[in-house]
């Protein structure tokens, strides 16, 4: 049997070859290289992780809920706030800066992370807090983060498409969506990026938290 660790990785590194084969590393772009992601995974520490809900299978209240989508916004802002400066990445086809969308793109996720944590305090809960990451060699070269950065959206999309049902408040269910709809618009730019369909679909595919976790929870060191 597949050790459980060993198929995260696959899954990671099934994605990066299907972009490949997209041709995406012979893309307009013209950007050099596309190293692998090699990551381990090990568990975030505290009373809330991706693992300890994966192992429950449910969100119990709205407060777990909002720190689930509060993980996520702080593994995407420190992605993009340590990430953002590394390399230079010209124009998109529209001709506006590449570099300029990708730190309005980081401003996003850090509003995302405020604005989850004062909520889910005043809703009387405890904000999970930001983990360490390791992004491996995304931080390498100019198309390993662009394809990290896509992964990560993409995800972040159709893991709050998954938890929306467990949402019990009408307005914080509004409130999720207006997040969702701006993860929706990072998706899509990064995929016109990466040579992907920017809406590949007519409806968006739900994660469950134990798919979130295949793609998200390696990034996760402690």
């Amino acid at each position: 049997m597949t050790l459980f660790h060993e198929r995260l990785l696959a899954e990671i590194a099934g994605e990066r070859r299907r972009l490949s084969r997209r041709g995406l590393l012979g893309g307009s772009l013209k950007l050099a290289g596309g190293a692998a992601v090699a990551m381990s995974l090990t568990t975030m520490p505290g009373p809330f992780s991706i693992r300890s809900l994966v192992a429950a299978q449910e969100l119990t209240s709205d407060v777990d809920v909002l720190n689930y989508a509060l993980t996520l916004e702080h593994l995407e802002y420190a992605f993009y706030r340590d990430g953002v400066g590394l390399f230079t990445f010209g124009v998109d086809g529209r001709g506006q800066s590449i570099d300029t969308s990708f730190a309005a793109i980081r401003d996003h996720e850090g509003a995302h992370v405020e604005t989850l944590t004062s909520v889910i305090t005043d809703l009387g809960g405890e904000p999970v807090a930001e983990a360490m990451y390791d992004f491996g060699d995304a931080y390498t070269d100019p198309m390993a983060f662009m394809m990290t950065a896509a992964a990560l959206e993409n995800t972040g999309v159709s893991a709050y498409d998954g938890a929306a049902q467990f949402i019990t408040d009408p307005d914080l269910l509004t409130a999720a969506g207006s997040i969702v709809a701006v993860e929706a618009r990072h998706a899509s730019y990064l995929n016109l990026l990466t040579g992907e369909i920017p809406f590949p679909a007519p409806f968006e595919s739900p994660l469950t938290m134990d798919a979130v976790l295949e793609i998200a929870g390696p990034f996760i060191v402690s």
